[in-house]
């Protein structure tokens, strides 16, 4: 029962990053786009459709975190609660800024603006540095300096580039005409950083981390077929199936991090903790049961109507949200 709500929190955790992934990318590439304030509203609006739906599935995953897991969200809130407390606040400025900057048409936007940016930039760096800590092994609570290491820090800017990639492929598909062409010339000038990071923390990681399942090696291989699959969509203007590629790329890491060691699920210097003692009481996987079947089936078909009635490019016609 415990291996099936970890599989079910991994859903809801690769789901965010595919789908949100694209919201922080769009995020950071916002300066690389004209200063016309039409052409930035376009850009944004996007987006907006899509935008709440995404963060859903990150509240989805942390409240199935605290109701199924709660000895693993204990320790890894507790232990790494600095990176939690920055990402938090990275998610805040940038959900803020986009809520916030086309509220009032007279306004200055550029506080706003730079809000979006620096939030999602944050918000990138932050997840990368988290995940790559999580993958390398969390170090004691105490030496906060410690999460800042060389491989963490490759994470946090594999992360960045993996988001920006994603942003750009997003703006390909759902983009302006008139904007297209810049989307897709970032895109393609971001799939090198892209594979420089996975090729170089795949190598470091193979001497560096002990205890690699099968599992974990197989993402490994997910993860370069995904790049291939978005490097040939670019190529051959599918620029659709670049955008499913970098979505299953990015969604790649946080697989990578609930596979790796399975059945544990958390290492640190002189403990770990499987997936059996991390979970809850089998009493409470059964009540959690009837709520999370139908949310999660809800979710999904909630999404898919949002992709369906809004898969078209932005043009003149469609409501922008920010």
């Amino acid at each position: 029962m415990a291996t099936f709500w970890w599989c079910v929190l991994g859903l809801l955790t690769c789901g965010y990053f595919a789908l949100a992934g694209y919201d922080y990318g769009v995020g950071m590439l916002l300066p690389a786009f004209e200063a016309d304030e039409r052409k930035r509203r376009q850009t944004l609006g996007a987006l907006g459709p899509f935008f709440l739906a995404n963060e859903v599935w990150l509240v989805a995953a942390v409240g199935l975190l605290f109701g199924a897991f709660p000895h693993l969200e204990g320790k890894v809130f507790a232990g790494a609660y600095v990176l939690v407390v920055t990402l938090l606040l990275g998610l805040v400025t940038f959900t803020a800024s986009m809520q916030l900057r086309s509220r009032r048409p007279d306004a200055r936007r550029g506080a706003w603006t730079a809000g979006i940016v620096g939030g999602a930039l944050v918000t990138a760096l932050s997840w990368g540095l988290f995940l790559g800590n999580v993958v390398l092994g969390l170090p004691p609570i105490a030496d906060v300096l410690a999460f800042f290491n060389p491989y963490a820090a490759l994470w946090a800017l594999g992360f960045v580039a993996l988001f920006c990639l994603q942003g750009a492929a997003f703006l390909a598909v759902r983009a302006p005409a008139e904007l297209t062409r810049r989307a897709v010339r970032l895109a393609r000038s971001l799939t090198a950083p892209v594979f420089a990071f996975l090729v170089i923390a795949t190598g470091w990681g193979f001497f560096a981390l002990d205890g690699v399942t099968a599992l974990g090696a197989g993402v490994a291989v997910l993860a370069f077929g995904a790049f291939a699959a978005c490097w040939l969509g670019l190529r051959t203007r599918r620029y659709r199936v670049a955008l499913v590629g970098s979505m299953v790329l990015s969604a790649s890491p946080a697989l990578l991090a609930g596979t790796l060691r399975f059945p544990t699920v958390l290492a640190s210097p002189g403990s770990t903790l499987t997936v059996g003692d991390a979970a809850t009481a089998s009493g409470t996987f059964g009540i959690l049961g009837w709520f999370a079947a139908p949310a999660l089936v809800l979710l999904l078909v909630v999404q898919w109507l949002t992709w369906r009635a809004h898969r078209n490019p932005v043009d003149q016609r469609s409501l922008l949200h920010f």
